[in-house]
């Protein structure tokens, strides 16, 4: 069933939207901090996966997926990140939002970790730095890095990951979809035939994550 945008009922102001969900808890709003605490750090270390969420000068979002061994992360200092960039698609759909808009949200994940670590602050890009050679994964130097200023930093609650059952193996169900090479074959228009896209999505995809 299809609804009308007349039967839609909008939230158009802050005092509407404070009306219907309430106030926080007093802990939800004394829980922000502008600098990392040593177990900020432990998290970081032992985090192998971020969400880097960006928007342009004129508000159009992206967010985009971060994943190394866990500890990636480069701690420079109380206030100061640096996070690696790996070979991807060469969009840099983020990279470009930054450069017109510095403003970041980072969501830092522990797999099987109910709560989340969450950083926002404003991002540089390096082309290169010292710390380059701390982050060399597999032989791979990364080709630029994203410097993030700490301005807010906080725990988020588990309930979003509780809700979902995220962690859950068994409610897992990675098959309920067509191969990633199915789904682009059928999104895209490709030059590729099937098989050639599985075998380029296949086991040889993970030996080239390192791999410009």
């Amino acid at each position: 069933m299809t609804t009308r945008i007349s039967d839609h009922v909008e939230i158009t102001s802050a005092a509407e939207l404070r009306d219907l969900l309430g106030a926080p808890m007093p802990r939800a709003v004394t829980k922000e901090r502008r600098s990392l605490h040593e177990l900020d750090r432990q998290w970081l270390a032992n985090s192998p996966f971020c969400l880097v969420a960006t928007s342009d000068a004129a508000g159009e979002c992206d967010v985009s997926p971060k994943g190394d061994p866990a500890g990636f992360v480069h701690v420079i200092d109380d206030t100061t990140i640096a996070i690696p960039e790996r070979p991807g698609n060469r969009r840099a759909d983020g990279f470009l939002n930054i450069l017109s808009n510095p403003h970041v949200g980072l969501i830092f994940l522990i797999p099987g970790r109910t709560e989340t670590l969450r950083i926002n602050g404003r991002a540089r890009l390096l082309r290169d730095a010292p710390f380059f050679d701390e982050m060399v994964v597999k032989g791979h130097r990364p080709q630029l890095a994203l410097l993030v200023e700490i301005e807010q930093i906080f725990l988020h609650c588990a309930k979003a990951f509780l809700r979902s059952s995220m962690w859950r193996p068994e409610t897992w169900n990675p098959g309920v979809l067509p191969s990633h090479a199915c789904l682009v074959k059928s999104i895209q228009q490709t030059e590729e035939t099937l098989e050639e896209l599985e075998a380029y999505y296949g086991t040889a995809y993970a030996e080239r994550l390192y791999k410009a």
